[in-house]
């Protein structure tokens, strides 16, 4: 389990065992009589309750029945099920697509009101071009996706950014300066782009920061995240996609944010960032 998965979706994974364990004790059974009633290994029991393995929706069923506790079933099952969704491997995201990867996050996009990003390596999905998220997506596509349904991948995240038009929703972006100058595809395309993050930028309810490079910084690197309202914040990391709603972790990202924030520029000195990187092309 990767570093940062451990926290959320470990903690949610104890809360699952320490209830079972509960339901164990309430029951009036000790660990090896459930494994018997079970048809299991003892060991089984010891490492479900304590959080050391997570178990199936079957084991939780089993586990129920032994303690005459069906009732508590379907509960149980639905925590397992939303510690699960805490971390998915983009093997497992990307198995039927991209299309149906960006469309799964749809409804998360619908009810946010406000909108908090930060990338050290790509613009946001909700700045980018048509022809910017084409190189994106077939980058991503030619890496670890089997199937090629890039073209309806890219129709999906376009029509998406429809929320930034709607609603009352704020957005505030913050990309170091390095972006501006990672060009995946062809110079007309990140001309094109880096135009578009100009014309965005100005709108009235997006805040567009760029942090400059050479900066004396007196804190580590972070990985690129998303917040969303207080409620949740996801980031992509190299071998899938985590999600963080415990009120704790979704501070420190919010802490994270503002702290980047303060070293940011805005308005006339980013545009002059984003000109001088447009210019810069061949």
């Amino acid at each position: 389990m990767p570093a940062a998965e451990s926290s959320s979706v470990q903690a949610a994974r104890q809360v699952l065992a320490d209830r079972l364990r509960e339901m164990c004790e309430d029951a009036g059974l000790d660990g090896r009589q459930l494994a018997e009633a079970c048809g299991w290994h003892p060991s089984k029991v010891s490492r479900i309750s304590t959080a050391k393995t997570s178990p199936s929706a079957d084991d939780i069923r089993a586990w129920c029945r032994a303690c005459d506790r069906e009732d508590q079933t379907g509960d149980l099952i639905a925590s397992l099920r939303a510690a699960e969704g805490m971390w998915v491997e983009w093997r497992r995201m990307e198995r039927a697509g991209l299309r149906r990867a960006q469309e799964a996050v749809r409804p998360l996009f619908e009810r946010t009101r406000r909108f908090r990003a930060y990338s050290s390596w790509l613009v946001p999905g909700l700045l980018q071009t048509h022809g910017y998220t084409e190189d994106v997506l077939h980058a991503v596509q030619r890496r670890r996706v089997a199937v090629d349904d890039v073209a309806d991948a890219v129709a999906v995240r376009m029509e998406r950014q429809r929320v930034l038009y709607e609603g009352d929703r704020r957005f505030a972006f913050l990309l170091e300066e390095s972006v501006l100058s990672n060009a995946l595809g062809g110079a007309e395309a990140q001309r094109e782009q880096l135009e578009h993050l100009r014309t965005v930028g100005s709108l009235p309810n997006v805040s567009l920061g760029v942090v400059p490079t050479g900066l004396r910084r007196l804190r580590m690197p972070v990985e690129e995240f998303w917040l969303y309202d207080t409620a949740q914040v996801n980031v992509e990391l190299v071998s899938g996609y985590l999600t963080l709603t415990q009120p704790r972790e979704v501070a420190m990202y919010g802490e994270e944010f503002a702290q980047l924030a303060d070293l940011a520029v805005y308005g006339p000195k980013a545009r002059a960032l984003i000109t001088d990187a447009r210019d810069a092309l061949a």
